[in-house]
Formats: C-alpha cells, structure tokens, sequence
C-alpha cells in the first residue's frame, strides 16, 4: 500500500502567524491561521482536514458496505463536524458528528442502519480517532 503524505509551513508566532498546508499530491492546499483555527477567519485548519479525511473515509466505507449486502448506492453524503474543546489539559477533538444521506434503491431502513454502523466503526479513519473522540452517526436516507 503507498504511504500517504501531507506537509504544513508555518511562519511567525501562534496568533500572529501564518501557514500553509498541502497534501502529498497536491489535490488539496490551504492558508490556515490562528483565526482560522479558534474563531471565524478565513481559511482552513486541521480539524476541518480530519472533517474531510473522515468523510470521505466514512462515504467510501459505507458504499462498501451496501456494495457487499447487495445494494448499489446512487450517491452517499457525509458531513463529518469535529469538536474543538479546551479542557484543563490544553485543546483536544473531544467529538466527531457524523451525518451522512444515502440514496440507496431497495434498502430498507433496518438494513440501512445496520451497515452505517458497520461502516462507522470500522472506515480506517473511525478506527485512528475513536480512542479519543467519541463519534456519533445519524443516517438517513434521501
């Protein structure tokens, strides 16, 4: 399997600074600053970088799943929300919310459910944070 990479550059000091970050390939690059991290301004950060690993890691799992039970996903949608907390102990990702919309022809709510589980417990990404973020699933489907 190929190792993954990504690569961050960071000029100046925590709240004054500036960086950017960009993966191995180059399909996703972003200016990230202290305000983009802990308030509202522009640009990415790490949470919202592991928002996206794990929806997408989540979305590919999922249509798996269904693939392996015998439905063939039109569309699978996830928004993963990462919680930001500060405790006594410093900043850490207390929770990822997962929501995710399937358009699943033939599926009964039931079976939906059970393979969403399925899939947010065992997508790689669920696999790395679960020991130290509590992850929720509400799946619907469209």
């Amino acid at each position: 399997m190929p190792i993954r990479s990504a690569s961050a550059r960071w000029e100046g000091n925590l709240t004054e600074g500036s960086g950017t970050v960009k993966t191995g390939k180059g399909g996703l690059q972003g200016n990230y600053s202290f305000k983009s991290r802990f308030e509202e301004g522009e640009g990415t950060n790490p949470e919202e970088l592991i928002a996206a690993a794990h929806s997408g890691c989540f979305s590919m799992a999922f249509s798996k799943g269904l693939a392996d039970a015998g439905f063939t996903p039109t569309s699978v949608e996830t928004v993963a929300k990462v919680h930001l907390d500060k405790t006594d102990a410093g900043f850490g990702v207390s929770r990822i919310d997962l929501e995710t919309v399937g358009d699943v022809p033939g599926i009964d709510d039931a079976t939906f459910q059970k393979i969403a589980e399925g899939a947010k417990e065992n997508c790689p990404i669920s696999r790395l944070l679960s020991p130290g973020a509590a992850i929720s699933l509400s799946a619907k489907l469209a």
